[in-house]
């Protein structure tokens, strides 16, 4: 287990509702001194930390999230909310998918929106986050495919804010499904070291966690 490649693939996340200011300060100081992927944060923080990382100097790109946690905002919101966070700084974007639509078979709307959304984010990496845990086998096979079609550069497996998280057997059916150009982002319930080297082993270029960071200091200790 190379612990210095794990974590340059984490997106070091802090996503939930009580996240102050000094909960950022403190993510992007910890994900600037281990040498993460990103930092996943709230937008409201998006302009203030990319000031704080520019001052210091990090090099540490800023993911934030779009039509988050539950993905049924309109196609026009998830635009507005992508080019308000390009323009405060973002790096790269995270967005939900409308699992309505995919539940209703909507999949040219999907494609549609994500197609919006990689056009608002000016050349800027675009996550799509499905929700595997709400999906059948057959929904994620195919948004496997609107993914790819759409141009989006990453496929994600959860919010993290659902039911469940990543699983090894999701990233197994998106790395067999998705296209050449798309990578694998597992997110949610990665819970241990050996969690994070597993999905990265199975296929998964980027990791969601708010925790791996955290448990290589203790390992470190």
């Amino acid at each position: 287990m190379d612990m210095k490649d794990i974590l340059s693939k984490c997106d070091h996340t802090m996503l939930k509702q009580t996240a102050t200011w000094s909960d950022i300060k403190k993510l992007c100081d910890e994900g600037a001194e281990n040498g993460c992927a990103s930092v996943c944060i709230p937008a409201s923080y998006v302009r203030q930390a990319a000031d704080y990382i520019k001052n210091r100097k990090f090099g540490l790109k800023i993911c934030t999230v779009i039509g988050f946690p539950n993905g049924y905002s309109t196609t026009r919101v998830k635009v507005f909310e992508t080019e308000d966070a390009v323009l405060n700084g973002a790096d790269e974007i995270d967005m939900v998918i409308n699992i309505g639509w995919v539940k209703d078979g909507k999949y040219d709307a999907v494609a549609d929106e994500i197609k919006a959304v990689k056009a608002a984010c000016k050349g800027r990496i675009l996550k799509v986050i499905v929700e595997t845990c709400l999906l059948t086998r057959d929904e994620k096979i195919n948004m496997c495919r609107v993914v790819t079609e759409a141009g989006a550069d990453y496929i994600k497996t959860s919010t993290g804010f659902s039911t469940g998280g990543a699983t090894p057997q999701d990233v197994v059916l998106f790395k067999q499904n998705v296209g050449k150009n798309v990578k694998i982002k597992a997110s949610g319930g990665i819970a241990s070291l050996e969690d994070a080297d597993l999905m990265l082993k199975l296929g998964a270029s980027r990791l969601g966690t708010s925790r791996i960071v955290e448990l290589f200091k203790k390992l470190k200790k």
